[in-house]
């Protein structure tokens, strides 16, 4: 699989005279590969003084590795790099391509080779890929020196992988490019080709855009640029992206970014900041997210975090799922947006969210108790006789229609769960609480 680093021979001499991309048969993106891990762009944090990468190469050996981060961010490449750097053999597999006939012939190879005294830096691409049985397969090589393993990945590793893998492997997490990065990037490709990127600056901050963080693809976008451009023409943001278009957000509607974003927009309307609650939600909406499943969440943050503190706030998310069934996309797109700020504006509590946990876990524990006799019904004489409904009050009947009757099960007592706040409608609940409470104690006898 193509890398956006790995060695490759230095960029000695420009491609003068030539279109970039047109007159290679090798991509741009292979022909920038670094030779050695200062040259790695955006990963700093590994690669940089100090950096745990520069620190396992100082002491020239390795423990097993798993590369986590997005695509185009220089796992390949730095995995050869170690490799190099530590004297040992350079075997590289894709977990989409390759089977458990396919690790039984690398373990053989790499067992020969230990033989020799010559040790194998397995780099296995898209590692994610392998089933659990097939993970379980590398344990055996790890913990006897056959292979060192170098596990790339840009799924959660804590989800995707065995933790008994995991418990012999270091996780290092590789972050997406930063805008600087990729600028960096296409200074080294105009070096490389002799040829400035025929672009406005406004439509070279497009192309750093697009790239989304990918270096690989930054580069591919760059060579799409030579290529369409004509001799003399300058392109401006318009132009570019009607030559390139537009590359497509990372977000696995399935993976990882699914449930990241999701969670941020959940979070930001939770924090009260509906502008942050709007940006997340149109970067769903830009990615093909179902609009459904961001409509049942917003419904969810409804009764989670806004509850009884505005009760319309439940009304408000239910309606847009409505709308937008009605209206389908993309004007229904718009009831989910005005659902998002309303919730993301309106007075939070989670005070019934709290209460029904807390009687789920009292229903739970205190098993099947009986309600007061007082309160059940006694449709037979029997059941009269033994005194079902006796002295029951028809709160209706009573002053303030509240009889501050006792309805929980003897072997309970009075509990208090439902606890409200003191913010919005929920205020009003909190001060008639208080009042039938003590209007309660003083029909008791109590107060």
């Amino acid at each position: 699989m193509s890398d956006l680093f790995a060695s490759a021979e230095p960029p000695s001499a420009p491609d003068s005279g030539r279109a970039p991309g047109a007159a290679a048969a090798r991509p741009l993106a292979d022909r920038l590969r670094p030779q050695n891990l200062s040259e790695v762009v955006g990963q700093e944090h590994l690669t940089g003084e100090g950096g745990a990468l520069t620190r396992l190469l100082r002491g020239r050996t390795l423990g097993s590795l798993i590369f986590w981060g997005p695509p185009g961010t220089g796992k390949t490449t730095v995995a050869r790099l170690l490799a190099q750097g530590t004297d040992l053999h350079f075997e590289q597999i894709s977990a989409i391509f390759s089977g458990v006939p396919d690790l039984r012939k690398v373990f053989e190879a790499a067992r020969k080779r230990r033989a020799t005294g010559q040790g194998t830096l397995l780099f296995v691409d898209e590692i994610h890929r392998f089933n659990r049985a097939q993970l379980d397969a590398f344990l055996p090589v790890m913990e006897d020196g056959t292979v060192t393993l170098v596990g790339a990945t840009t799924e959660n590793p804590s989800f995707e992988l065995n933790a008994a893998l995991l418990s012999r492997a270091r996780v290092l997490l590789f972050r997406a490019l930063d805008p600087g990065a990729i600028a960096r990037l296409l200074v080294r490709a105009e070096a490389l080709t002799g040829q400035a990127l025929p672009l406005t600056e406004e439509a070279r901050g497009v192309l750093v855009r697009m790239a989304d963080g990918d270096g690989r693809a930054a580069l591919t976008l760059a060579e799409e640029v030579w290529r369409s451009a004509q001799p003399g023409e300058t392109l401006d943001a318009e132009a570019l992206q009607a030559i390139v278009q537009r590359r497509a957000p990372i977000y696995d509607k399935a993976q990882e970014g699914h449930y990241n974003l999701i969670s941020a927009l959940h979070k930001t309307v939770r924090g009260s900041d509906p502008d942050a609650a709007l940006y997340y939600l149109c970067r769903m909406l830009d990615a093909g997210e179902d609009r459904l499943f961001i409509a049942r969440r917003l419904v969810r943050m409804a009764v989670e975090d806004i509850g009884l503190a505005d009760p319309q706030a439940l009304v408000v998310a239910n309606a847009a799922k409505d709308a937008f069934d009605f209206l389908g996309s993309p004007e229904g797109e718009l009831a989910l947006a005005q659902a998002a700020i309303y919730l993301a504006c309106a007075p939070k509590s989670n005070a019934v969210y709290e209460a029904y946990k807390a009687a789920t876990r009292l229903a739970k524990e205190a098993g099947s108790l009986p309600p007061p006799r007082t309160i059940l019904n006694a449709p037979t004489k029997l059941m009269k006789r033994i005194g079902y409904g006796e002295g029951y009050r028809y709160d209706h009947d009573e002053p303030d229609a509240f009889s501050g009757q006792d309805y929980w099960p003897d072997a309970l007592g009075r509990q208090y769960l439902y606890q409200p706040t003191e913010r919005g409608y929920e205020s009003r609940l909190a001060e008639r609480l208080e009042r039938w409470e003590a209007l309660r104690k003083e029909r008791r006898g109590e107060g």
